[in-house]
């Protein structure tokens, strides 16, 4: 069976953290601390909003927060425009917690993914895991 266009791929990433979900939500939805682990942005947990995340190389995702749960499911667009097409992504980010009896299971799925974008993919399945060791660290910092 070959691939077909509508069909799409995800990077999903999960880890256990050793912190309350009420501090990790905290990290995921306040603009200074979504920057310190993963780009600069004016974003807002308010369904709807439109806000812009701006990668240290320069580039802009633009996207549109799609669904708020506290302490539970962080859901937004994630979309990248690029003139060639196997950069540009159309694709959504949800973030879902879990308390554990140690902590926090965090799994992030990033779904839209074709598969001519191998590139974007692997770059992604790299990127989340440097975010959430990023992520980790400064809940560590925050005490």
């Amino acid at each position: 069976m070959s691939p077909t266009a509508t069909e799409t791929r995800s990077v999903v990433v999960e880890r256990e953290i050793p912190f309350p979900a009420e501090k990790i939500w905290r990290a995921l939805t306040q603009p200074h601390l979504i920057e310190a682990w993963l780009m600069k942005n004016d974003f807002k947990p308010e369904v709807g909003h439109r806000f812009n995340l701006t990668g240290e190389w320069g580039g802009v995702l633009g996207c549109e927060v799609l669904a708020v749960e506290p302490n539970k499911t962080l859901s937004y667009t994630w979309n990248f425009d690029h003139e060639d097409a196997a950069y540009a992504l159309q694709s959504v980010v949800t973030f879902t917690l879990t308390p554990t009896g140690s902590g926090t299971l965090l799994r992030m799925e990033q779904a839209g993914f074709r598969p001519d974008q191998k590139q974007a993919f692997g770059g992604a399945q790299a990127g989340w895991k440097g975010f959430f060791t990023a992520l980790e660290e400064l809940l560590a910092r925050a005490g």
